[in-house]
């Protein structure tokens, strides 16, 4: 397998999106950015700010951002990578952005009385609403307890569907729907939850740790669990810290591990006619590279072409 790098000098890129026109959206969680590559040049869709970290396309077009708030950052041995909150931390949230005007829409900030520690990663189901990781963040002596929320993209309805998870980062949809896959990075476990409908969980039986998930796989190790994907036969495809990508089958089994040239492999993305092009973000090295893979990618439900980024692009906050 040769992996081909696309473009370098990103600033911890992550969320890699797949559009109809062959480019490629990424977030740059250090650059406060959506970025837009094509043809190995890169286009600033719009500043957000904060930290934006998991993207994907909604069924208006928009590109849905989970914004983490932001961290410090630290450079070592030619990588860049991230630490606790940032001094200017406010606060996470959910963002939309246009891709043809730029326009940044905050969508949500709290789930009631609930704030949003670290969105992290969005998946949008066939409902058209979507489901999404909350990381929290590591502060200097202290971490949040992380938890999996539902909204609705017009910013009317948000809602805690799963609390407590320890750091859930990747989050994905089996093909037919009933499965939701949710990665948590400390403990590199992959859990497994029943989806009773748009936005609810089978709750008929509770694990050893009090929750609703099945275990479907966990690693072990001095490894982290990052973001995911999961391909048309229902494998799932787990960024993996310090390894590359972590193909597991839906039973649990490990199916093969694709090294990666960059320890933080963090993200994910199937792309091209027959869904089987790989992009992935190499973050502390700054980079998105792509390969042909063997296994063709899930098509995720968007129902949308989208339209081109433009240079201008502008914020609205509320």
């Amino acid at each position: 397998m040769k992996v081909r790098q696309v473009i370098s000098g990103l600033r911890f890129p992550e969320g890699p999106v797949a559009l109809a026109d062959g480019s490629v959206l990424v977030v740059e969680i250090a650059g406060g950015c959506l970025s837009r590559i094509a043809k190995g040049q890169k286009t600033v869709v719009t500043q957000t700010g904060g930290g934006p970290n998991g993207a994907a396309l909604g069924p208006d077009g928009r590109c849905y951002i989970c914004n983490n708030g932001g961290f410090t950052w630290r450079e070592r041995n030619g990588s860049l990578l991230p630490g606790v909150t940032a001094a200017d931390y406010a606060g996470g949230r959910i963002e939309a952005v246009d891709l043809t005007t730029g326009t940044c829409e905050v969508l949500y900030r709290t789930c009631g009385d609930i704030p949003l520690a670290g969105p992290n990663d969005i998946v949008f189901d066939r409902h058209g609403g979507f489901w999404f990781t909350d990381h929290g963040h590591t502060h200097r002596r202290t971490r949040d307890r992380g938890a999996v929320y539902y909204a609705q993209p017009d910013g009317t309805s948000i809602r805690q569907v799963i609390f407590p998870l320890d750091m859930p980062n990747g989050i994905g949809l089996s093909p037919d729907g009933k499965t939701l896959y949710v990665s948590e990075t400390l403990t590199a476990r992959l859990w497994a939850f029943d989806v009773a409908g748009p936005g609810s969980i089978g709750t008929d039986k509770r694990n050893i740790l009090g929750g609703f998930g099945k275990l479907c796989f966990g690693l072990g190790g001095l490894h982290l669990f990052d973001s995911l994907a999961v391909d048309a036969d229902g494998n799932i495809h787990v960024a993996t810290i310090p390894v590359g990508i972590s193909v597991i089958d839906p039973g649990g089994k490990l199916l093969e591990q694709i090294p990666m040239p960059d320890a933080f492999t963090t993200n994910l993305c199937f792309a091209g006619t027959d869904h089987k092009t790989v992009y992935v973000t190499l973050s502390s090295t700054g980079q998105l590279v792509a390969f042909d893979g063997s296994r063709r990618g899930l098509a995720l439900h968007t129902g949308i072409d989208s339209p081109p980024a433009t240079e201008s692009a502008t914020t609205r906050r509320h």
